[in-house]
């Protein structure tokens, strides 16, 4: 028996600023691909969506050496 393993397909129309913005992530992090970056991105707001249903005030903090440097608000 032969399994067939595809995903499906998107076709999604970005500015080339999104473009540009797409390839330096792929330059500066660890993904591979621009589809990995959105796949990445995609999953960090999922986490981050979950992680506020429980919570409607959550808000994500950025620290250095336990100095907030940002808190974002979730929307």
């Amino acid at each position: 028996m032969q399994y067939k393993l595809s995903m499906p397909r998107y076709t999604i129309d970005f500015d080339k600023e999104f473009d540009k913005t797409l390839s330096e992530l792929v330059e500066t992090t660890d993904a591979t691909t621009k589809a990995d970056v959105i796949r990445r991105a995609v999953a960090s707001y999922s986490y981050l969506k979950r992680a506020q249903r429980g919570n409607k005030n959550a808000k994500v903090v950025v620290t250095d050496d336990d100095k907030l440097n940002k808190e974002i608000v979730l929307p």
